[in-house]
């Protein structure tokens, strides 16, 4: 059998560095109440861009009735400025007011 000759070096160790991946920022999407959008249409936007069911849709609706505002979702920067801008362009083209906003959470 052959021997193995023991090696002799620098013995340095590579290290493996681990990249902590940081989650990306989210932000709401609210909806404010206006005295012309429909409640109905306030759910169907909720169901339709937010995909919300259609229970949770009416709560949000209520809240943002009563209170003057509900958060329709929480997404990453991106995705929050596309539905609320989906969201108010399905209002614009109904005649509706439908303000949504896009706030850091």
């Amino acid at each position: 059998m052959a021997e193995f000759p023991e090696i002799e070096g620098g013995g340095e160790v590579i290290v493996e560095k681990k990249t902590k991946l940081e989650k990306p920022k989210l932000f709401k999407v609210i909806l404010h109440n206006d005295d012309f959008t429909t409640m109905e249409f306030v759910v169907f936007v909720l169901q339709y861009v937010f995909n919300r069911a259609e229970p949770e849709a009416f709560t949000i609706m209520l809240k943002v009735h009563n209170e003057g505002i509900g958060i329709a979702g929480v997404y990453p920067y991106d995705i929050a400025n596309m539905k609320s801008e989906k969201a108010m362009n399905l209002a614009r083209s109904r005649e509706y007011p439908l303000l949504c906003t896009v706030e850091e959470e």
